[in-house]
């Protein structure tokens, strides 16, 4: 049995009202066709909030402010292991434009379930939509 190096990764959750921003997953990538929470792998002497303003300028374009983290996920990929962080994010300048992905979608909060989530970001999907509920038992 291979052993992964556990990845970092961290995800934006970028809200606005009721609704956050979803990416798809481009015929190129792991995973293609599958929607996730933009975002990516933290690089060496990175911090969370550096990652994802690093990630989200580079595929989408945005300039974002990083806030407090809000869910982790621990999830086993046939090519790895990796350790999603969401952080709560938002825009501060810039128009969206896509690189890596194929899609967006600004998608209601309790409709997270009725996307084909990456499965390393349906925990953080259930997770927002605890909160959103105000269910924090």
């Amino acid at each position: 049995m291979k052993i992964h190096a556990m990845k970092i990764v961290v995800a934006a959750i970028i809200q606005e009202g009721s609704r956050v921003l979803l990416v798809r997953r481009g015929p190129n990538q792991l995973q293609a066709g599958y929607w996730e929470f933009p975002g990516g792998k933290l690089e060496p002497g990175e911090t969370y909030s550096q990652c994802i303003e690093r990630e989200i300028f580079e595929e989408l374009g945005l300039i974002i402010e990083a806030g407090d983290q809000v869910a982790t996920s621990d999830f086993e990929y046939p090519n790895g292991a990796i350790r999603l962080i969401g952080v709560l994010a938002r825009i501060k300048q810039g128009s969206l434009s896509l690189s890596v992905h194929d899609r967006y979608t600004w998608a209601l909060l309790s409709e997270l379930d009725t996307f084909m989530l990456a499965p390393a970001d349906i925990p953080i999907a259930n997770e927002l939509e605890r909160l959103t509920n105000g269910d924090r038992h």
